[in-house]
């Protein structure tokens, strides 16, 4: 009886002390969250406020920007702004709208903001609405150099729902320092065209490479920006355009510039890989005559040189615009409609 008595007093403490633990534990977490809450707020004040910076800057250059009341969210694993009603139009008159654009910043990456625009979208240019959706599409911008930024989307769909034209996925990175070169290269798996093709309506990859030198300026008509841009030697460079659909291989590499006229004019190479097939496809859809195509099976083999890696024959042919008019291998294939700058 004794001994009870003695060992009962000895466990009050411990469980004073276990409480104490307890309570100490609650606060701690208490602070902690307390602090990350102080944290996302601040991160999403910033946001907000360099929004609004940006926003004055763009509008200031002629730009056209909206949006609704930004709501925030995202806490506590990143700091979001939600933009419902988002557009954005450029002084050229290119605007892009979505129902909602999610601007984030990450703890782990403060230096990267991603851009997630939701719900349905549409690119306008004067009357005509290019519509589109995307399963996913996230661009992430460098706020360290301000000058760069990525792109990754999946499942996109462009143009109304009688003509969609289909993409399984699309990368991008995307850049523009300050009064030099802006460049854009693009990589694009699963293309399929809403119209039948010779070569069936899916491409199986696409890539683009190009670089445009001289920005042209925010101000000033059509018109007189491409003046000025032509006149300060600005031009397209086309570093590389690569294209897989069927069984033809092709490469381009080429440079545009506006003329006098301010239409384009430039010349480049363009590769093939089993120009032969491409041949007989374009005459089984009729637009390549029989005796044309004649002519054409008998030069073939001239102009082609064995792969190096063992593939199909390779054909190199010069191309060029000049007057409108496209020439491949010095044979005139076309002519352009004439851009009208108003």
């Amino acid at each position: 009886m004794s001994g009870a008595a003695t060992a009962s007093p000895r466990r009050r403490p411990r469980r004073r002390r276990g409480g104490r633990l307890l309570v100490g534990l609650a606060l701690l977490l208490a602070v902690i969250g307390g602090g990350h809450y102080a944290l996302w707020s601040f991160m999403l004040g910033k946001m907000e406020q360099g929004l609004e910076q940006w926003a004055a800057t763009r509008r200031a250059q002629g730009w056209e920007i909206s949006h609704a009341t930004p709501t925030r969210g995202g806490w506590p694993f990143a700091a979001r702004l939600t933009l419902a009603d988002w557009r954005i139009a450029g002084p050229q008159g290119l605007a892009w709208e979505a129902n909602a654009l999610d601007a984030e910043l990450r703890p782990a990456a403060l230096d990267r903001l991603l851009l997630r625009p939701q719900g349905q979208q549409a690119l306008r240019l004067g009357a005509t609405t290019l519509p589109f959706t995307a399963e996913s599409l996230q661009a992430s911008l460098s706020l360290a150099a301000a000058d760069r930024a990525t792109l990754d989307g999946r499942g996109l769909r462009l143009g109304p729902a009688d003509a969609t034209l289909a993409i399984d996925s699309l990368t991008g990175e995307l850049a523009w320092p300050e009064a030099a070169e802006t460049g854009l290269k693009l990589a694009l798996q699963g293309l399929v065209l809403p119209v039948q093709t010779p070569l069936g309506p899916r491409i199986d990859s696409a890539t683009l490479d190009a670089g445009l030198t001289g920005a042209p300026p925010a101000s000033g008509t059509p018109m007189q920006r491409a003046t000025q841009w032509r006149d300060a030697g600005g031009a397209l460079e086309l570093r590389g355009l690569t294209l897989r659909w069927s069984e033809i291989a092709a490469s381009a590499a080429a440079t545009f510039a506006l003329d006098p006229a301010l239409q384009p004019v430039g010349a480049g190479t363009l590769r093939l890989a089993n120009a032969p097939r491409l041949l007989e496809a374009l005459v089984q859809a009729g637009l390549v005559p029989q005796r044309s195509a004649g002519m054409a099976r008998a030069i073939l083999p001239l102009m082609q040189r064995p792969d190096p890696s063992g593939g199909p024959p390779q054909l190199e042919v010069p191309v060029s615009i000049e007057n409108r008019n496209i020439s491949v291998a010095r044979m005139n294939l076309g002519r352009l409609p004439s851009i009208e700058w108003k």
